[in-house]
């Protein structure tokens, strides 16, 4: 995937948002949809759709962004919920207020859900020169969201009074994952099932690495507050197993991730990608830091 992605990206997203603040509508709620958006992080999961589509010769451009909107949509739906009081209580996301820390917990309840919503709609929107294909697109992206294992149910985990810490990963940030290589593909009409092992590497990867940054990383590098884990005793690979199996458990998984890369056209751009992310995440530096001085 080239950088190239990127603009279209927040072209895409902004595309998706650009009714919302229609005369008429409430300002303010609007306004925290757009906080929860813009700036963006990574967007690593709309890249990864895109690129499973170019990798799939996506011959629908349009519903290919249509669909990478609304992973990314989705997953700022997550973090606005994720970060409500009766969770995490965050103040700062993306080096930014948290929506419920600028707009209050009402309107970040709302803004979550509307975003929810928006995902589908950017989703249906995209559609317009091959319907045929919405179907199995709305489900994917509806089963990487609710119940049973996606996103809904991982933060229900946290509700729970005992977590497995694999499904608790699967459906927290796996499922999201797996929805973005699988709807990839099926926005080019291709075979969602040869892309989904790629989807849950990936997405077991970052679990992991959020684990290992939350308890190694800082407020200014990560851009939110760290530490989390520990003070809302909350399952962690890294609280589990320890800093540095975690972190060889992350290499692992990025090696895994990386071989299950169908072979394709696009498949070396893919592993790049794979790779670049694992060295933004956790850097070879820190990471060889963590291991040699745990062990």
């Amino acid at each position: 995937m080239s950088m190239s992605a990127r603009p279209c990206i927040e072209r895409a997203l902004a595309d998706a948002l650009a009714n919302i603040a229609a005369p008429g509508h409430p300002p303010r709620l609007a306004a925290a949809v757009r906080h929860a958006v813009f700036p963006g992080g990574a967007r690593i999961r709309p890249q990864l759709c895109l690129a499973v589509s170019r990798a799939c010769d996506i011959d629908d451009p349009e519903l290919a962004l249509g669909a990478a909107a609304a992973v990314e949509l989705l997953h700022c739906a997550s973090l606005v919920h994720d970060d409500l009081p009766c969770f995490d209580a965050a103040l700062t996301r993306r080096g930014q207020p948290s929506v419920q820390c600028a707009f209050g917990e009402r309107l970040a309840v709302l803004a979550g859900d509307a975003l929810i919503v928006l995902a589908f709609e950017s989703l249906a929107r995209g559609a317009g020169h091959s319907p045929h294909r919405l179907p199995p697109l709305v489900a994917t992206l509806a089963a990487g969201a609710g119940l049973p294992s996606g996103i809904a149910a991982g933060q229900g985990w946290e509700c729970e009074p005992a977590v497995d810490l694999v499904r608790y990963h699967r459906a927290k940030t796996g499922a999201l994952f797996i929805a973005s290589a699988k709807i990839g593909a099926q926005a080019a009409g291709a075979d969602a099932s040869d892309w989904e092992r790629l989807g849950a590497r990936l997405g077991d990867a970052y679990q992991a690495a959020d684990d290992i940054r939350d308890a190694a990383g800082t407020l200014q590098w990560l851009g939110k507050p760290v530490g989390r884990d520990k003070a809302l005793d909350r399952p962690s690979l890294a609280r589990e197993r320890g800093l540095a199996a975690a972190t060889r458990h992350f290499e692992r998984l990025i090696d895994e991730a990386e071989q299950a890369v169908p072979e394709c056209a696009g498949s070396a751009s893919l592993r790049a990608l794979v790779r670049a992310e694992a060295n933004r995440l956790i850097p070879r530096e820190l990471a060889e830091e963590l291991v040699a001085s745990t062990t």
